[in-house]
Protein backbone atom coordinates (compact mmCIF):
# COMPACT_ATOMS: atom_id res chain seq x y z
CA UNK A 1 0.00 0.00 0.00
CA UNK A 2 1.59 3.32 -0.90
CA UNK A 3 1.44 6.12 1.09
CA UNK A 4 0.65 9.76 -0.17
CA UNK A 5 0.81 12.79 2.19
CA UNK A 6 -1.65 16.11 0.61
CA UNK A 7 -0.68 19.47 1.32
CA UNK A 8 -3.67 21.68 0.39
CA UNK A 9 -5.43 24.22 2.65
CA UNK A 10 -8.89 23.58 -0.25
CA UNK A 11 -10.54 21.24 2.41
CA UNK A 12 -13.15 20.66 -0.02
CA UNK A 13 -10.47 19.38 -2.45
CA UNK A 14 -7.91 17.63 0.02
CA UNK A 15 -11.08 15.79 1.15
CA UNK A 16 -12.40 14.90 -2.26
CA UNK A 17 -8.13 13.84 -2.95
CA UNK A 18 -8.27 11.31 0.03
CA UNK A 19 -11.41 9.24 -0.47
CA UNK A 20 -10.71 8.89 -3.88
CA UNK A 21 -7.28 7.57 -2.86
CA UNK A 22 -8.35 5.70 -0.13
CA UNK A 23 -10.62 3.80 -2.24
CA UNK A 24 -8.35 2.92 -4.97
CA UNK A 25 -5.70 1.75 -1.51
CA UNK A 26 -3.79 4.11 -0.97
CA UNK A 27 -2.99 5.17 2.79
CA UNK A 28 -3.33 9.06 2.84
CA UNK A 29 -2.56 11.70 5.38
CA UNK A 30 -3.62 15.48 4.66
CA UNK A 31 -2.08 18.48 6.35
CA UNK A 32 -3.14 22.36 5.94
CA UNK A 33 0.19 23.84 5.56
CA UNK A 34 4.00 23.67 4.75
CA UNK A 35 5.03 23.56 8.16
CA UNK A 36 2.65 21.07 9.10
CA UNK A 37 4.35 19.08 6.44
CA UNK A 38 7.69 18.95 7.40
CA UNK A 39 6.95 18.71 10.29
CA UNK A 40 5.08 15.13 9.49
CA UNK A 41 7.57 14.23 7.24
CA UNK A 42 10.43 13.97 9.56
CA UNK A 43 8.86 11.37 11.56
CA UNK A 44 7.06 9.73 8.60
CA UNK A 45 8.02 8.15 5.32
CA UNK A 46 5.64 8.55 2.41
CA UNK A 47 5.57 7.26 -1.40
CA UNK A 48 4.30 10.82 -2.61
CA UNK A 49 3.80 14.04 -2.07
CA UNK A 50 0.63 16.05 -3.80
CA UNK A 51 2.07 19.71 -3.04
CA UNK A 52 -0.47 22.78 -3.24
CA UNK A 53 1.19 25.82 -4.66
CA UNK A 54 -0.56 28.28 -2.86
CA UNK A 55 -0.40 27.35 1.19
CA UNK A 56 -0.28 29.51 4.19
CA UNK A 57 2.64 31.17 5.58
CA UNK A 58 5.29 29.52 3.13
CA UNK A 59 4.27 28.50 -0.54
CA UNK A 60 4.67 25.16 -1.96
CA UNK A 61 8.05 26.28 -3.87
CA UNK A 62 9.83 26.61 -0.88
CA UNK A 63 8.64 23.82 0.88
CA UNK A 64 9.78 21.59 -2.34
CA UNK A 65 13.04 23.47 -1.82
CA UNK A 66 13.63 22.54 1.95
CA UNK A 67 12.82 19.08 0.98
CA UNK A 68 15.53 18.95 -1.69
CA UNK A 69 17.77 20.93 0.02
CA UNK A 70 17.76 18.38 3.77
CA UNK A 71 18.09 15.64 0.99
CA UNK A 72 14.38 14.68 0.87
CA UNK A 73 13.73 12.49 -2.50
CA UNK A 74 9.98 11.67 -2.11
CA UNK A 75 8.13 12.30 -5.35
CA UNK A 76 6.72 15.41 -5.61
CA UNK A 77 3.12 16.24 -7.88
CA UNK A 78 2.40 20.33 -7.43
CA UNK A 79 -0.82 21.38 -7.96
CA UNK A 80 -1.83 24.92 -8.58
CA UNK A 81 -4.07 27.71 -9.97
CA UNK A 82 -1.03 28.86 -11.37
CA UNK A 83 -0.42 27.46 -14.68
CA UNK A 84 1.80 29.36 -16.94
CA UNK A 85 4.52 27.66 -18.49
CA UNK A 86 6.96 30.23 -16.36
CA UNK A 87 5.22 28.84 -13.07
CA UNK A 88 5.49 25.38 -14.26
CA UNK A 89 9.31 25.53 -15.26
CA UNK A 90 9.46 27.17 -11.51
CA UNK A 91 8.04 24.26 -9.84
CA UNK A 92 10.42 21.71 -11.00
CA UNK A 93 13.60 24.11 -10.63
CA UNK A 94 12.22 24.21 -6.73
CA UNK A 95 12.56 20.24 -7.07
CA UNK A 96 8.54 19.03 -8.21
CA UNK A 97 8.48 15.82 -10.19
CA UNK A 98 4.94 16.84 -11.94
CA UNK A 99 3.21 20.07 -12.24
CA UNK A 100 -1.05 20.13 -12.60
CA UNK A 101 -2.89 22.82 -13.13
CA UNK A 102 -6.24 23.45 -11.16
CA UNK A 103 -8.84 22.40 -12.23
CA UNK A 104 -8.04 19.10 -12.99
CA UNK A 105 -10.06 16.00 -13.94
CA UNK A 106 -9.83 13.29 -11.13
CA UNK A 107 -8.48 10.80 -13.36
CA UNK A 108 -5.73 12.97 -15.00
CA UNK A 109 -4.51 13.15 -11.43
CA UNK A 110 -4.69 9.82 -10.86
CA UNK A 111 -2.75 8.80 -13.61
CA UNK A 112 0.06 11.60 -12.94
CA UNK A 113 0.13 10.31 -9.45
CA UNK A 114 0.67 7.25 -10.22
CA UNK A 115 2.91 7.46 -13.10
CA UNK A 116 5.39 9.29 -10.36
CA UNK A 117 5.02 6.32 -8.63
CA UNK A 118 6.55 4.33 -11.19
CA UNK A 119 8.85 7.12 -12.07
CA UNK A 120 12.25 4.22 -12.84
CA UNK A 121 10.34 3.25 -15.45
CA UNK A 122 11.46 6.12 -17.76
CA UNK A 123 14.89 4.52 -16.83
CA UNK A 124 14.59 1.60 -17.82
CA UNK A 125 13.54 1.78 -21.45
CA UNK A 126 17.44 1.94 -22.47
CA UNK A 127 19.46 -1.18 -21.58
CA UNK A 128 21.31 -1.58 -17.94
CA UNK A 129 24.63 -0.07 -19.00
CA UNK A 130 23.22 3.13 -19.97
CA UNK A 131 21.65 3.73 -16.83
CA UNK A 132 25.24 4.09 -15.45
CA UNK A 133 27.87 6.39 -16.74
CA UNK A 134 31.76 7.20 -15.31
CA UNK A 135 32.03 10.51 -16.74
CA UNK A 136 35.50 13.20 -15.24
CA UNK A 137 35.85 11.13 -11.85
CA UNK A 138 32.03 10.87 -11.37
CA UNK A 139 29.67 7.86 -11.55
CA UNK A 140 26.33 9.09 -12.99
CA UNK A 141 23.96 6.69 -11.99
CA UNK A 142 19.99 7.62 -13.23
CA UNK A 143 18.81 4.30 -11.76
CA UNK A 144 19.56 5.88 -8.39
CA UNK A 145 19.42 9.20 -9.30
CA UNK A 146 22.66 9.66 -7.70
CA UNK A 147 25.64 10.78 -8.73
CA UNK A 148 28.87 9.71 -6.97
CA UNK A 149 32.40 11.26 -6.55
CA UNK A 150 35.31 10.98 -4.32
CA UNK A 151 33.42 9.40 -1.75
CA UNK A 152 30.64 11.72 -1.80
CA UNK A 153 26.98 11.25 -3.02
CA UNK A 154 24.70 13.60 -4.54
CA UNK A 155 21.01 12.89 -5.00
CA UNK A 156 19.01 14.52 -7.88
CA UNK A 157 15.97 14.93 -8.91
CA UNK A 158 13.72 12.84 -11.83
CA UNK A 159 13.55 16.28 -13.74
CA UNK A 160 17.64 16.76 -13.35
CA UNK A 161 18.03 12.54 -14.18
CA UNK A 162 15.75 13.40 -17.04
CA UNK A 163 17.89 16.64 -18.39
CA UNK A 164 20.75 14.67 -18.07
CA UNK A 165 19.54 11.79 -19.76
CA UNK A 166 18.83 13.90 -22.44
CA UNK A 167 22.35 15.44 -22.92
CA UNK A 168 24.09 11.95 -22.45
CA UNK A 169 21.80 11.14 -25.89
CA UNK A 170 22.94 13.70 -27.84
CA UNK A 171 26.16 13.91 -26.19
CA UNK A 172 28.48 15.95 -28.24
CA UNK A 173 25.70 17.87 -29.70
CA UNK A 174 24.31 21.36 -29.55
CA UNK A 175 21.03 21.35 -27.78
CA UNK A 176 18.71 24.60 -27.78
CA UNK A 177 16.63 25.05 -24.72
CA UNK A 178 13.32 25.06 -27.20
CA UNK A 179 14.29 21.40 -27.37
CA UNK A 180 14.80 21.01 -23.86
CA UNK A 181 11.36 22.76 -23.01
CA UNK A 182 9.49 20.73 -25.51
CA UNK A 183 11.17 16.86 -25.29
CA UNK A 184 12.18 17.33 -21.40
CA UNK A 185 9.09 18.89 -20.10
CA UNK A 186 6.99 19.01 -22.27
CA UNK A 187 6.34 22.29 -22.33
CA UNK A 188 5.38 23.90 -25.77
CA UNK A 189 4.15 27.65 -25.15
CA UNK A 190 6.92 30.03 -25.49
CA UNK A 191 8.30 30.94 -22.07
CA UNK A 192 11.15 31.90 -20.28
CA UNK A 193 14.42 29.67 -20.44
CA UNK A 194 15.81 30.90 -17.10
CA UNK A 195 15.12 27.98 -15.08
CA UNK A 196 16.60 25.87 -17.34
CA UNK A 197 19.55 27.79 -17.00
CA UNK A 198 19.45 27.15 -13.56
CA UNK A 199 19.25 23.30 -13.72
CA UNK A 200 22.70 23.56 -15.99
CA UNK A 201 24.01 26.08 -13.39
CA UNK A 202 22.97 22.32 -10.21
CA UNK A 203 24.13 20.09 -12.59
CA UNK A 204 27.61 21.81 -13.57
CA UNK A 205 27.87 21.97 -9.61
CA UNK A 206 27.76 18.20 -9.73
CA UNK A 207 29.91 17.15 -12.48
CA UNK A 208 32.14 19.82 -13.13
CA UNK A 209 35.84 20.24 -11.53
CA UNK A 210 35.10 23.70 -11.96
CA UNK A 211 31.80 24.93 -12.96
CA UNK A 212 32.60 28.17 -13.29
CA UNK A 213 35.10 27.29 -16.60
CA UNK A 214 32.61 24.38 -17.24
CA UNK A 215 34.25 21.53 -19.81
CA UNK A 216 32.10 19.43 -19.86
CA UNK A 217 28.75 20.51 -19.76
CA UNK A 218 29.54 24.12 -22.26
CA UNK A 219 27.00 26.85 -22.96
CA UNK A 220 26.73 26.95 -26.75
CA UNK A 221 26.20 30.23 -27.44
CA UNK A 222 22.65 31.66 -28.50
CA UNK A 223 21.31 28.20 -28.88
CA UNK A 224 21.83 26.02 -25.23
CA UNK A 225 23.96 23.80 -24.05
CA UNK A 226 26.49 21.09 -25.11
CA UNK A 227 28.13 17.65 -23.51
CA UNK A 228 30.88 17.26 -24.78
CA UNK A 229 33.53 14.28 -22.68
CA UNK A 230 34.51 10.92 -23.13
CA UNK A 231 32.91 8.54 -20.27
CA UNK A 232 36.09 6.92 -18.24
CA UNK A 233 37.43 3.73 -19.39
Amino acid sequence: MSAILIVEDEQHLADGLRFNLEADGFDVETVENGENALELLVKQTFDAIVLDVMLPGRDGFSIAQELREAGDYTPILMLTARGRPEDVLNGFAAGADDYLPKPFELRIFLARLNALLRRRNWQTRDSKQNNIVSINGRTIDLENLEIRHSGDTARITLMEAKLLRHLLDKAGQAVSRKEILEDVWQVHEDTDTRPIDNFIVRLRRYLEDDPAQPRTLQTVRGVGYRFVTKPDK
